[in-house]
């Protein structure tokens, strides 16, 4: 049932992909903003608290609707449920648009614009960093996004329907990311979840992704240059400020042999230029080339899971 549910879920997304102000992704918001105003006292057990809600509520009641679907309705209705949670939590189509567009815009060799673009995506200011920069940053950004938008989820959702939890993982993965992700940020009237709460979260999310990472980095070593992603992986994952992202991007680096890592993207060019050698996987720097081959490693890897999630599928059913 889960290679059915996630193939039926990638179609639906790239043929009908949901619109950032959908439904869902508003609700979502706004559910993770009211339980922050009502339970956030600012104490460590609160937090706890408060995530708990945020997280498992939502997730429980995904799971009740799957059981009851499947036992009153029969498992084809089950399936539809949870392809209709995948296509909300699954998909490249809620951030390929900033990839497509800034592709584009160097295609065009408009770099101010390519620039621009970038800025929105990630809300920060670029400054006028060259060329190479752009791709550099859009390429590392794509690949976390390719990972937390899709193999993050494929990941967990496979590993629980297995054992009879329907899409429980699928909603815990992407609402542990998405709340830890907007509770580092002010809400619309300016208040801010408590340091707290922002710590717990973020330790919550650096556990739920620890293993889902890895995986996502094993896959790129496969189906690109598994050596050189490999010996990425070892020994340059902690050029990177996250661990988790880090091991992603080592593993990226040495799968396609480009250049990543270095500075964040900040506020001053000077702040980029000036640290982005010291740090940084070896490589070829980055260009436009390798746009391409960035897109057939993550299809590549997609297809690999799909291949293998679709032998145990039929290992299960002939057994």
């Amino acid at each position: 049932m889960s290679f059915f549910a996630i193939l039926l879920a990638l179609v639906l997304e790239q043929v009908r992909p949901l619109k950032t102000d959908h439904l869902v992704f508003s609700s979502t918001e706004r559910w993770v903003l009211w339980t922050v105003r009502t339970l956030d006292a600012g104490a460590r057990s609160q937090a706890w608290i408060t995530w708990g809600v945020t997280i498992l509520g939502p997730a429980l009641l995904a799971m009740l609707v799957h059981w009851l679907l499947a036992w009153g309705l029969g498992w084809w209705m089950a399936i539809l449920w949870n392809v209709a949670l995948l296509y909300a939590t699954l998909g490249f189509r809620q951030f390929s648009h900033h990839f497509t567009g800034i592709r584009e815009a160097l295609d065009n060799s408009d770099e101010n614009k390519a620039r621009e673009l970038l800025a929105q995506w990630q809300q920060v200011e670029v400054g006028h960093i060259p060329r190479s920069e752009i791709v550099r940053h859009v390429i590392e950004h794509s690949v976390i996004a390719a990972h937390r938008h899709v193999f993050g989820v494929f990941f967990w959702y496979a590993a629980l329907s297995i054992i009879g939890l329907g899409p429980v993982g699928a909603v815990i993965y992407r609402l542990t990311e998405y709340a830890q992700r907007r509770w580092q940020q002010p809400a619309p009237d300016g208040s801010w979840a408590s340091d707290v709460l922002r710590a717990v979260s973020m330790r919550a999310w650096q556990a739920m992704d620890w293993l889902p990472s890895r995986m996502t980095a094993l896959g790129f070593a496969i189906v690109g240059s598994f050596e050189d992603a490999m010996d990425g992986w070892r020994h340059h994952a902690q050029n990177f400020p996250q661990d988790n992202d880090g091991v992603i991007l080592a593993a990226t680096a040495g799968a396609i042999n480009i250049r990543l890592g270095g500075a964040a993207l900040t506020s001053s060019e000077e702040d980029d230029t000036t640290a982005s050698g010291s740090s940084s996987t070896p490589g070829r720097i980055a260009s436009l080339s390798h746009f391409a081959q960035v897109v057939g490693l993550v299809w590549r890897t997609v297809i690999m899971w799909l291949l293998l999630l679709a032998l145990l599928t039929m290992a299960n059913l002939v057994g």
